[in-house]
């Protein structure tokens, strides 16, 4: 693809990235997307997954983007699906989250009602009694589950590379080095936000270590858990992923080690049935944080032509499909719709 042949160059090949290219690619712009890494080398080659809505209470513009990103989801899944051929991983099974004590229970109880008044008939939040939900559900010292039909599964490494063909198919070109031609999108991801700064001299963001497990136990249809801190995610291929940790300091970004046992350990202990499943991989990726605790988004102050498409953190496989139209409507079709708090002048 030559120089005058690409409208949109995006400079990272994670989720950030690829999807925001994919967003553009499928409206007919030639892009390019430009990584040394290569597919997914970064966070969004981890196995965790866990596509969770914030709580339905204090509603505000950040938990209704998240929403309105959570129900496009699967449509958007299932068209990169069909263009490229494989497969992303994504199924809507829920999610299951133990009661801790009365109080709590109270507060679940009053999110029903939260739940949907914001989310009107597009799922539930109710409050489930534990026996009712199987074995695969976590203990629970009330009695009491929260279930949400909201929460969703993705595979993120297998998404990055369901990306990529779809990209491929659709004549773009993801490629080690280039030049910036036309519009340029950087989703460069920790190092990004760290190298990016404001007037001040101070960067935009950082990066949060997470070490994860995958392990080998077939339970695809069972719904993700969040207890005692652990993401619990069943995948469609017959794995668990097990995730996470949440380390500002560290000295390699790719190390995995003693946390990762105890992560493993505490799973086991929540869901007996996984002490017997052999863990087939341990995963460690630095994921980047804006200074905001909100996706960064929209143009780079004072450089015409430029963007910035970063700082998903936890939540970012979930924003994206969002966050890559929005952009995506900017870019090609000078609608701005992106929301204050996500403006990168938000931490310029």
């Amino acid at each position: 693809m030559g120089r005058d042949m690409v409208d949109v160059t995006v400079r990272g090949a994670g989720i950030a990235g690829l999807t925001v290219a994919w967003s553009c690619a499928r409206r007919g712009a030639r892009v390019r997307v430009i990584d040394p890494h290569g597919v997914g080398a970064g966070a969004s080659g981890g196995v965790v997954g866990a596509l969770a809505p914030h709580v339905p209470e204090m509603w505000n513009v950040k938990k209704a983007f998240q929403f309105e990103s959570l129900i496009l989801a699967e449509g958007y899944w299932r068209e990169v699906e069909a263009a490229g051929g494989l497969r992303t991983g994504y199924g809507r099974t829920g999610r299951l989250q133990p009661i801790a004590d009365a109080a709590a229970l109270a507060l679940a109880r009053q999110r029903e009602g939260t739940a949907r008044e914001h989310w009107k008939d597009a799922a539930v939040w109710r409050v489930v009694p534990a026996r009712e939900a199987g074995p695969w559900a976590p203990p629970s010292p009330t009695g009491w589950l929260i279930h949400d039909t909201l929460s969703a599964r993705i595979h993120p490494r297998q998404t990055c590379a369901a990306l990529a063909a779809a990209l491929r198919a659709h004549g773009a070109e993801i490629v080690e080095t280039g030049p910036d031609d036309g519009a340029v999108i950087y989703a460069t991801g920790w190092r990004g936000l760290l190298s990016e700064t404001n007037p001040e001299g101070r960067a935009l963001g950082a990066g949060v270590k997470g070490q994860a497990a995958l392990l080998r136990l077939e339970a695809i249809d069972a719904p993700q858990l969040f207890a005692d801190g652990l993401h619990i995610v069943p995948h469609h291929d017959g794995t668990v992923a097990i995730g996470s940790t949440s380390e500002r300091e560290f000295a390699d970004p790719v190390e995995t080690d003693a946390q990762l046992d105890e992560i493993l350990r505490k799973a086991q202990t929540l869901v007996p049935t996984l002490a017997e499943a052999p863990v087939i991989e341990q995963w460690a990726g630095v994921r980047p944080r804006a200074k905001t605790r909100a996706p960064m988004l929209g143009p780079v102050p004072g450089r015409a032509g430029a963007y910035i498409a970063n700082g998903g953190f936890k939540i970012g496989l979930g924003m994206a499909p969002k966050c890559a139209e929005v952009l995506a409507d900017l870019v090609l079709d000078g609608r701005d719709a992106i929301p204050e708090g996500f403006r990168p002048e938000a931490s310029f």
